[in-house]
C-alpha cells in the first residue's frame, strides 16, 4: 500500500476517533456518526473519482476526507469554529463544498443525483455522479424511484452501498427481504460485490466497471461489504458484546499492521499526533460566524 493511501486511512480514523473522545468531554455538541471500520471504502475509490460529483451521508467524514486534504476545516465546522468549510451551519451531516454534498436525509439523495448525471450527460461531460448509502437506506422509496430513472435513461450514476449489516440498530436480516444484487438484477443495472479490505484489490476490480459508466453504458452499483466498528451515533450501541467483537476481528486497523508493520508504526503515529495538535488549534480558534460566501458549485 502506498503512503498516501495508508496516511489518509489513518487520518480518517484517528479524526473519528477524535471526535467521539470530544463528545464524551463535552465539547461537541450535536449529532455526530463516524465511520469506524469503513474508511477504507472512500480510500479505494479514490483514484477512480478524482472530479466527479459526490453525494455523502450522514456517515461522511471519510467520504470528505479522502476527497479533500482538509481536516481542519472539516473538524472546524464540526465544532463551530473560525475556518469552517461551511461557516459552521452544516455541521457533521450537510457539507457542501465544490463537487462534494452530504446530507443526513436518507435516500434522498439519489433522485438529486439522477438529475446532476442527466445534466452533466447533456452538457457533453465524463463526470460520474456518485451517491453513497447504508443498507439501512434500501428502506427509503426514493431509492427505487431514483434507480428507475438512472436504468431507464442510462445515467452516470455510481451507488456504493456501504453494507455494514446493520441499520441504525436493527440488523440488515431483520429488516431487508432479499439483498442488493437481487434489487440492482430488478433494475437490470450491473453490481458488484467487494469482500474484503484490500484496497488495491478493490480498485483492480472496480476499475472497468466505473470506466463503463463513465463511458455513458449507465449506471453501476457497488456494494462494499464492510464493518462498522463503533455505535450508530455516538452512545448508542445497542448490539451484544459479541457481535461487536466479530466486527472487530475484520477491522482493517488490526489487520494491516502485519502486512507493513514499520510502514504503519510510523505513518500511525505521524497522524496521530497529526489529529492531536489540529484538535488543539481548532479548539483555540474563535466560534465560526456565517458569511454567505459560496463554497463552490456543482454544475
Amino acid at each position: 500500500m502506498s503512503d498516501e493511501d495508508l496516511r489518509t486511512l489513518l487520518l480518517i480514523r484517528h479524526f473519528e476517533t477524535a471526535l467521539l473522545e470530544l463528545f464524551a468531554a463535552g465539547e461537541l455538541h450535536g449529532t455526530v456518526h463516524t465511520c469506524l471500520g469503513q474508511e477504507y471504502v472512500p480510500v479505494a475509490l479514490r483514484p477512480l473519482l478524482r472530479d466527479d460529483h459526490v453525494l455523502s451521508n450522514h456517515r461522511g467524514h471519510g467520504h470528505y476526507l479522502a476527497r479533500y486534504d482538509d481536516p481542519a476545516g472539516l473538524l472546524a465546522e464540526i465544532l463551530g469554529r473560525e475556518g469552517a468549510v461551511c461557516d459552521g451551519v452544516g455541521g457533521s451531516q450537510h457539507i457542501h463544498r465544490d463537487r462534494f454534498l452530504s446530507t443526513g436525509v436518507q435516500g434522498e439523495s439519489l433522485p438529486v443525483g439522477c438529475g446532476m448525471a442527466l445534466h452533466t450527460r447533456r452538457r457533453g461531460r465524463s463526470e460520474l455522479v456518485v451517491g453513497y448509502i447504508g443498507d439501512g437506506t434500501w428502506g427509503e422509496g426514493a431509492v427505487y424511484e431514483a434507480l428507475n430513472m438512472a436504468a431507464l435513461w442510462r445515467l452516470p450514476l455510481l451507488v456504493v452501498v456501504e453494507n455494514n449489516g446493520i441499520a441504525q440498530s436493527t440488523p440488515t436480516g431483520a429488516q431487508m427481504a432479499g439483498g442488493v444484487a437481487g434489487r440492482a438484477a430488478a433494475f437490470g443495472i450491473p453490481y458488484e460485490h467487494i469482500d474484503g479490505i484490500d484496497i488495491n484489490a478493490a480498485r483492480r476490480r472496480l476499475a472497468e466497471p466505473v470506466a463503463r459508466v463513465r463511458a455513458g453504458e449507465g449506471p453501476l452499483i457497488v456494494e462494499f461489504a464492510t464493518h462498522r466498528l463503533g455505535p450508530h451515533s455516538k452512545g448508542d450501541d445497542t448490539r451484544p458484546p459479541e457481535v461487536v467483537e466479530e466486527a472487530r476481528r475484520h477491522d482493517w486497523y488490526r489487520l494491516y499492521p502485519a502486512v507493513a508493520p514499520e510502514q504503519f508504526r510510523r505513518l500511525d503515529g505521524e497522524q496521530r499526533a497529526l489529529v492531536a495538535e489540529l484538535v488543539r488549534e481548532v479548539m483555540a480558534r474563535p466560534p465560526a460566524r456565517w458569511t454567505g460566501a459560496p463554497t463552490g458549485g456543482t454544475a
